[in-house]
């Protein structure tokens, strides 16, 4: 590009002042429970297309809702893992180094 074209480029830009922000026009920033029920029809879906030809009707049971309770109930139980985890570490810390020794440092 050369300086002519550039520079009637950065002068458009400036005129028309374009958006800095990607996601104009569209929704704003999505709920826990909205992104959940999307990716529960995104796996029903998939599933449905990958073993109606084997399984048939046995796949109506792993409808939307029964996925979206899955997903709530797998939240549940990372967020119970996640503070077991913390605590397991948080005493193997405490074992390994005493926290007198930590406090020297």
């Amino acid at each position: 590009m050369d300086s002519v074209n550039l520079k009637a480029a950065y002068l458009r830009a400036q005129r028309e002042k374009p958006s800095l922000s990607i996601n104009t026009g569209q929704r704003g920033e999505v709920s826990l429970d909205e992104a959940r029920v999307e990716l529960a029809g995104a796996i029903s879906r998939t599933l449905t297309n990958l073993f109606q030809d084997r399984y048939g009707p046995l796949l109506g049971s792993l409808s939307e809702p029964a996925i979206v309770e899955i997903l709530k109930g797998f939240e549940a139980n990372l967020s119970r893992a996640k503070g077991d985890v913390t605590l397991v570490a948080q005493e193997l810390l405490d074992r390994v180094m005493p926290p007198v020794s930590r406090r020297r440092k």
